[in-house]
């Protein structure tokens, strides 16, 4: 039978001090002075409003601006973005959530997957970025979570729901893209969930939601690295503090606005190349 008991040198095993898996002052740096200066005489060029439980498409070319806001007050949103002209490129939550921790800010990047592995979008605003950390660990702007879906709402309460953001991305992807749904939906991936609080309970570990400190016009601004095809869902949770999916949560739309910078203002800037490893996956 096996030993299951604490061993004498337990405390002395639990105190051993973490290493950071990915140290990121190693990542390649954003050109964030070339950014605001770019940013400050930027003209809007496409907006798309998000209607309350619901999904919408945009993009957005290489070297724009996109701004995710709430215009009538706090809404979460699940972000799903993929390079414009090749689907299987596409956000890799996990991995930026390696590189910069369970929630992005200012700054941090939102990285593409295996094998592009490369910035797609670098985070240059955010209004809610003196929330900081709560009393219970709670932060803004999750790359923990997976998206409400269909499945697990079945799992968990034996009925169908079809307005969760799983199915809100894949409808508005099937539409955009003329896809069937079954088509759609396996490009769907795990989300920035834009303006969710969230965390981790430290008793039992549990992913935790509270409600949104979002306020009417706040907002988060990304810099495109490459071109983009986003689709955004206006979460059913309204602004998750009381139910995940729900027709009863109060739900708001929110926008996504687009401003390309002037002629001359990224001279020098590049987007960045697909990761460089040889793809060999055996020792010379």
């Amino acid at each position: 039978m096996t030993d299951t008991s604490a061993p004498a040198d337990a405390d002395t095993r639990r105190a051993v001090a973490p290493v950071i898996c990915y140290p990121n002052d190693r990542l390649p740096v954003p050109k964030t002075e070339q950014y605001q200066t770019a940013r400050a005489t930027a003209q809007q060029t496409a907006h798309t409003q998000v209607p309350p439980r619901q999904a919408r498409c945009f993009y957005v070319t290489a070297g724009s601006f996109f701004r995710i806001s709430c215009p009538d007050g706090a809404q979460v949103g699940d972000l799903n973005l993929f390079a414009a002209r090749n689907l299987e490129e596409r956000f890799f939550s996990g991995k930026t959530r390696a590189l910069h921790g369970s929630h992005v800010k200012q700054g941090d990047r939102l990285w593409s997957c295996l094998p592009y592995l490369r910035p797609m979008a670098t985070i240059t605003e955010d209004s809610l970025a003196w929330y900081g950390v709560d009393e219970f660990g709670g932060r803004v702007h999750d790359v923990i979570g997976t998206r409400c879906d269909p499945y697990t709402h079945h799992m968990l309460s034996g009925q169908d729901y079809h307005n969760t953001c799983h199915s809100n991305l894949t409808r508005a992807l099937a539409d955009e893209l003329h896809l069937s749904l079954s088509e759609a939906e396996a490009h769907i991936h795990d989300v920035l969930n834009v303006f969710m609080c969230t965390g981790f309970t430290r008793d039992s570990g549990q992913y935790f939601m509270k409600a949104s400190p979002a306020r009417a016009g706040d907002y988060i601004e990304f810099f495109a690295e490459i071109d983009l095809l986003g689709v955004l869902s206006a979460c059913p949770g309204g602004d998750c503090g009381a139910e995940h999916s729900s027709d009863a949560a109060q739900c708001h739309p929110l926008d996504v606005t687009v401003f390309a910078p002037k002629a001359g203002q990224l001279d020098g800037w590049y987007a960045p190349s697909n990761n460089r490893y040889s793809r060999r996956h055996a020792p010379e």
